[in-house]
């Protein structure tokens, strides 16, 4: 298991590209029959992803977390973003398609991730933070999440957004997540930007044509940088910082976050005209 540690705007303002890459940027998450995860200091949170081909993939127990097992004291939000699979939740089968998503919560001694197909295998990107309540387990399909349109095609940031685990979604104790899908021709997401100062947040790019790349925006407003992110990869957000991009093609992208406010809408909004 991978550990970053936390970083502070006036530290990040020095970083080199690499550097920022090295702190922020997950680059691989889906290698076949691996499950590949990063441990954060933003709010404790677990990055991973589970890519099953031709085996059933087991959730472990690192040995960092000092626990009986992985949800003894977490919970966990798995959206699939590749072909049909399941997720088997303590014994129970749940049937994932695209674009769906599960939640396990805390007590849950067992998930196991599983394609249906090797041609066109499953790709759980998931997300776990600490918990000190139990909520069950839950599948909520694409279809059931409630989608929202925001944005033009004039701003070019015409977008669908769907919420799966959240205070009218599922329930959970700190873990907030769902999707963005940007419309064909739309590029920007989360612009005009925002922070939130009372949790971390992460992206996971998916859809990402090939060859194509989104260019991802981060740090303090008035500090920006920026990281070049290819399909399939992720990137870690401190609450400092803002979170937002713009792709060479249309794309889609998983937000999740974890900290002491699950309010979709809290957030400290910033102008355009004061990014620097």
């Amino acid at each position: 298991m991978e550990i970053r540690h936390q970083n502070s705007p006036k530290e990040v303002a020095t970083f080199n590209t690499q550097q920022l890459r090295d702190t922020f940027l997950i680059e691989k998450l889906f290698e076949a029959d691996q499950i590949s995860f990063v441990y954060s200091h933003y709010d404790r949170v677990i990055v991973g992803g589970s890519a099953p081909v031709n085996q059933t993939l087991s959730l472990p127990n690192p040995e960092g977390l000092k626990a009986n097992f992985f949800l003894e004291r977490r919970e966990i939000g798995i959206i699939n973003v590749g072909g049909k699979g399941q997720i088997i939740v303590d014994g129970t089968s749940y049937d994932v398609n695209k674009m769906d998503c599960v939640y396990a919560g805390k007590g849950v001694k067992s998930i196991e991730f599983k394609s249906l197909e090797a041609g066109d295998p499953a790709k759980f990107f998931w997300l776990s933070s600490p918990a000190h309540q139990t909520y069950p387990t839950k599948l909520l399909t694409k279809e059931q999440a409630n989608p929202t349109n925001m944005g033009a095609a004039e701003t070019a940031n015409q977008r669908t957004i769907y919420k799966y685990i959240h205070l009218d979604g599922i329930q959970s104790c700190q873990l907030v997540m769902g999707l963005t899908v940007l419309h064909s021709g739309s590029v920007w997401n989360t612009m005009p930007p925002h922070t939130h100062d009372r949790r971390m947040e992460v992206y996971c790019y998916f859809d990402v044509p090939e060859n194509q790349r989104v260019l991802h925006l981060m740090g303090d407003p008035a500090e920006t940088r920026h990281i070049w992110t290819a399909n399939h990869q992720a990137l870690i957000s401190p609450p400092w910082s803002i979170h937002s991009g713009c792709g060479t093609a249309s794309y889609s992208f998983i937000w999740g976050m974890a900290g002491e406010n699950q309010v979709f809408t809290d957030m400290d909004g910033v102008q355009v005209s004061d990014l620097r």
